[in-house]
């Protein structure tokens, strides 16, 4: 597992989202990205994190950011998570894995003695140019999007 760090360029990636449409990093060039990596649609910690940068997603906007969710969910669960909550940002699924971990952000977790493979909940702020320029390893999930705020 690569361990992305304040500095290095951000992997490239392209994906569908929750409405079926191709979303890269690309489309980003010029604008700050928080790319935020969680691990399931509709969880008690998910659902948090999704609905604090719902919550301050025009004051986000305001301030340059544009926010993308990542998880291994499909596109339908996606868009169940989306509508459910009514959450303005694109929500890529991964199924294939491919974006988790080229981030480094699909490790062997531990729960209650029992192992197995998941998202690691991360998130990622990368700048106009497609570097990281903060990394996110410990999310206050009731407060992530302030957590970004009071980096900048």
């Amino acid at each position: 597992m690569a361990t992305l760090k304040d500095g290095d360029k951000a992997p490239k990636f392209t994906a569908k989202d929750q409405n079926g449409n191709t979303v890269s990093l690309a489309d980003f060039k010029g604008k700050t990205v928080i790319l935020y990596f969680y691990p399931k649609d509709d969880t008690p910690g998910c659902t948090a994190e999704a609905c604090s940068f719902r919550d301050n997603y025009q004051s986000l906007l305001s301030k340059g950011f544009q926010v993308i969710g990542v998880s291994t969910d499909d596109e339908k669960s996606h868009k169940k998570f989306e509508t459910k909550y009514s959450l303005p940002f694109p929500l890529i699924a991964d199924e294939d894995k491919s974006i988790v971990e080229a981030y480094g952000v699909w490790a062997e977790k531990n729960m209650y003695g029992k192992k197995y493979m998941g998202t690691v909940r991360t998130t990622f702020i990368i700048n106009g140019e497609g570097v990281i320029s903060h990394v996110i390893n410990k999310v206050d999930t009731q407060n992530s999007s302030q957590q970004v705020l009071d980096l900048v």
